[in-house]
């Protein structure tokens, strides 16, 4: 049984709309990632993941590997 989990974490390095963009893509990417949604306006991401699969560490250090930082 899937623990479905939803976080919103403020992201720090985003440019311009298209580093959302990308960041939404790349964490969507991840094992375990059901929706990633980042914001350029409001300088987070939220992310619904199934905890079972994968962690908030993962999505915090796809984050770093994406070139942003997460809070």
């Amino acid at each position: 049984m899937a623990t479905t989990t939803t976080k919103t974490l403020g992201v720090n390095g985003f440019h311009c709309s298209g580093c959302s963009d990308n960041l939404s893509k790349a964490l969507s990417n991840v094992d375990g990632v059901i929706r990633a949604r980042a914001s350029f306006d409001d300088a987070n991401v939220e992310v619904r993941y199934d905890a079972d699969r994968v962690s908030e560490q993962d999505i915090r250090d796809q984050i770093a590997k994406s070139g942003f930082e997460a809070d």
